[in-house]
């Protein structure tokens, strides 16, 4: 592995709340083989659901309120308190609001605010699931999900307009390497500060890219844009922890 002068982490984020907004975090203690702590714990049932939380498995997120879908989503600013499992719900600055997702009133308070808000993407009353250990991650491995803002510049580039790095829902957001370089270290170790990771697949992308996460609005053609010009839809990669430990923003990268 060799590292430039100048590869480091740049952001870290977690979705605690799959669809629902990032929370950037100075710090993430990774565990090997888990995903960032609290990544993707609950998710929103659109509807009558097949999640079983006395048997998790993985399934596709068809089957929840998404971005790729339901673009309303990113209008919505949240925060949670990982020691009380506590969401609250912002819209333009104002709590809309508020639940304590681990109790059955906390979710019902969540879901009768969701199925006013997003009535029209609805199959059905709006489900709070989760539970313990599960992720509801877009992939049915446990891992993290890596962006290179060199390859988003050069995306920029071809685009013509700046685009949220947070659109591409990473968890580790990192710079210093060559555009598209990241899409080469399929099988390869990378190391973040004291973490070990080793990548296991690009990141295929869907329409859920082509909305702004501060607007809602779907104003971009990201998919047809990578495969007009790279020949693939591929953006970002997916790795798993390998050596736990602490990554913090400002971390050097070695890739």
């Amino acid at each position: 592995m060799t590292q430039t002068d100048s590869a480091r982490l740049e952001g870290l984020y977690r979705y605690p709340v799959k669809g629902l907004s990032p929370e950037p975090m100075q710090s993430l203690a990774l565990a090997p083989g888990q995903t960032a702590p609290f990544d993707r714990t609950y998710a929103i049932e659109n509807g009558p659901g097949r999640f079983d939380p006395d048997a998790p498995q993985h399934l596709p997120k068809i089957n929840f309120l998404m971005l790729m879908r339901n673009e309303r989503l990113a209008t919505l600013a949240t925060s949670f308190d990982e020691a009380t499992h506590t969401l609250t719900i912002l819209r333009d600055g104002k709590q809309v609001a508020r639940g304590q997702l681990s109790t059955p009133l906390g979710r019902k308070m969540i879901e009768q605010f969701l199925a006013a808000y997003m009535q029209a993407d609805l199959r059905g009353a709006p489900k709070i699931v989760h539970a313990d250990g599960h992720s509801f991650s877009d992939v049915a491995a446990k891992c993290v999900h890596i962006v290179n803002l060199a390859s988003l510049r050069e995306l920029e580039r071809v685009v013509g307009t700046a685009l949220n790095p947070l659109r591409f829902r990473p968890n580790l957001i990192i710079d210093g390497i060559a555009p598209f370089a990241e899409l080469g270290l399929v099988g390869k170790p990378i190391t973040v500060g004291e973490v070990g990771l080793e990548v296991i697949k690009r990141t295929e992308r869907c329409a859920a890219t082509d909305v702004d996460p501060q607007t809602g609005k779907r104003e971009t053609a990201i998919p047809s844009v990578l495969l007009r010009t790279w020949g693939h839809t591929d953006f970002g990669i997916y790795a798993r922890v390998v050596k736990g430990g602490t990554a913090s923003v400002g971390d050097p990268v070695i890739a």
